[in-house]
């Protein structure tokens, strides 16, 4: 009998691999880095066959996302029963360069920014201008947080930053975090704490200049009725997407980008990325009746985008939860 579907929030880190972070986390301390990408193979292989969850909502997500990848053998990829492995595999690679970015040691010449709204991105950071960035589960954003940390983003000035996640689902990741890069804790907003006087204080931190990055393709963990939550078409069916993190965008009135850096080659040893940054063109200066409009658009934009990209590397989508269930 299938598993009934669970929020994200409710796995507790167990299907994001929280115990392959660990694992790495120490091997980092003790081993070359190609070395941390040749046991990442077999650690991957390890969880695809002690994790059933993993499997199962990895299976979940490859099957639906098939029928619209637009390359054939990676179609193909996604239908075979060893999806799943390879999805996992590239899961584990990924997280070497999540560990590798905060700790400083990925190398700035291995991420490709493409020909669209980067130079504009850059150019008002380097005005300093404050800059709101919503990012995904897609591929690995924890690269631009991290490069971000220590100043490497081809921006000549440090540029603030806030990371807004739920630090109660995350808090082992982020610990971890902290023995790599002591300062990181700095730069954690846990979202569950925003309200009106943490939403005037940011606005002011964006204003002096910070960059400001969260996840827009997860609910929050306590979102509950369905007035939270916009229901959008994704990949052939409606998702949840959350209203409150597209009201807060509109709300901070600073200019918006969309981020994903996205892996060249899923299996590769070779850790080179592409950065696809796109600005948003709504216009953020709207009365309050306006704000839940905009919101609702900027949600679609983000939406979209999100699914052109996962038709292109559906094994970098690292959300290993239904994120289909409507009942959560």
């Amino acid at each position: 009998m299938e598993e009934t579907p669970l929020h994200w929030s409710q796995h507790k880190e167990k299907a994001a691999g929280y115990w392959q972070i660990k694992l790495l986390l120490i091997l980092f301390r003790l081993f070359p880095v190609f070395i941390l990408r040749v046991i990442a193979f077999p650690v991957g292989f390890f969880y695809f066959l002690f994790s059933k969850r993993a499997r199962i909502e990895s299976g979940r997500f490859l099957q639906k996302a098939a029928p619209f990848v637009e390359e054939s053998k990676t179609a193909k990829r996604c239908r075979s029963p060893f999806g799943p492995l390879r999805h996992i595999v590239s899961f584990s690679l990924t997280l070497v360069e999540k560990i590798q970015s905060w700790g400083g040691k990925f190398k700035f010449k291995n991420i490709h920014f493409q020909d669209d709204d980067v130079e504009e991105l850059i150019r008002e950071l380097e005005n300093g201008k404050g800059v709101f960035l919503i990012t995904s589960h897609l591929g690995n954003i924890d690269l631009l947080r991290g490069l971000a940390r220590l100043n490497r983003t081809g921006v000549s000035r440090k540029t603030p930053m806030i990371a807004v996640i739920d630090t109660k689902i995350s808090d082992n990741f982020s610990r971890m975090l902290k023995e790599l890069n002591p300062q990181s804790s700095f730069d954690i907003l846990n979202a569950a704490e925003i309200g009106p006087h943490t939403a005037i204080m940011l606005e002011d931190q964006l204003a002096s200049g910070t960059m400001m990055t969260i996840a827009g393709d997860r609910t929050a963990a306590n979102s509950g009725g369905k007035g939270k939550k916009l229901m959008i078409p994704f990949l052939g069916e409606d998702a949840p997407f959350s209203s409150g993190i597209f009201y807060l965008a509109v709300l901070m009135k600073a200019p918006v980008y969309f981020v994903f850096a996205l892996r060249r080659g899923d299996l590769s040893m070779k850790p080179e990325y592409d950065m696809h940054v796109h600005k948003s063109t709504l216009s953020f200066e709207c009365s309050r009746k306006e704000r839940l409009a905009q919101s609702s658009l900027l949600a679609n934009s983000f939406a979209s985008l999100l699914e052109n990209y996962c038709k292109k590397n559906p094994f970098q989508w690292y959300n290993f939860y239904d994120f289909w269930a409507k009942e959560v």
